[in-house]
């Protein structure tokens, strides 16, 4: 039951349209202004910036919680990992490490694509990077904190969100291969093969998701944020 309950939680909490509601209850409807996005790049942009941090998190945190939960609920002998909750264990069940790591990264997937798709605004959604990092921050949170450093020396370089959001998103499967070599599993075997596959669908499909974003900076048309001149 553990093995499909994790991923079916995790797209129903995924697909839940924060941004949304946050804009809805401002009196705005976020897909109508800006770029049309629910995700907290546009909240921020359309309704402002306190309003947009708060999309940010709760969109992470979409990501966040669903895997913690299968850390908990979905175990193998002898798995002692730090995000796991003890008082979840009596409803856990025990598998192979292998078939731990697929549900790990599978309930990862169905909260980005929950977030990506949601079925309650027509199967449309936001581009789904504040929910990877809330899956990441679970799943690998070395990367995420070089991430994160790679994003904001990218966006302070070009002041565009898209560009550092897609520089992130192509250089992950870089850090999960380097991460694997970095502690000697990708050398002995033992690498967590699902993750570096979720890793390659998670960056492609970002990537894919900001298609429109690479259109408008060919043409000059995509939004760059600017520093406000103090008069």
């Amino acid at each position: 039951m553990q093995l499909w309950l994790c991923p079916l939680f995790a797209f129903l909490l995924g697909s839940i349209p924060f941004g949304l509601w946050i804009a809805r209850a401002k009196g705005i409807d976020i897909r109508a202004h800006g770029s049309g996005n629910i995700g907290a790049t546009n909240v921020l942009r359309v309704v402002g910036k306190g309003h947009g941090i708060a999309c940010l998190l709760l969109d992470a945190l979409k990501g966040l919680v669903p895997v913690i939960l299968a850390f908990s609920l979905v175990r193998y002998d002898g798995m002692n990992h730090p995000w796991s909750i003890d008082a979840l264990l009596p409803w856990s069940g025990e598998f192979s490490r292998t078939t731990c790591q697929i549900c790990q990264v599978v309930t990862g997937f169905a909260a980005i694509f929950g977030h990506n798709y949601s079925p309650w605004v027509g199967f449309k959604g936001g581009k789904g990077i504040a929910t990877s990092a809330g899956v990441l921050i679970a799943l690998m949170p070395a990367a995420v904190v070089i991430l994160l450093v790679l994003w904001i020396i990218v966006f302070v370089t070009t002041r565009y969100v898209s560009i550092a959001s897609i520089v992130a998103a192509a250089v992950l499967p870089i850090l999960t291969i380097g991460g694997s070599w970095f502690h000697g599993r990708l050398q002995d075997g033992t690498w967590n093969r699902p993750l570096f596959v979720f890793s390659l669908i998670v960056a492609s499909l970002a990537i894919w998701k900001h298609r429109s974003n690479l259109v408008r900076l060919k043409n000059g048309t995509e939004h760059r944020f600017t520093r406000k001149s103090s008069t």
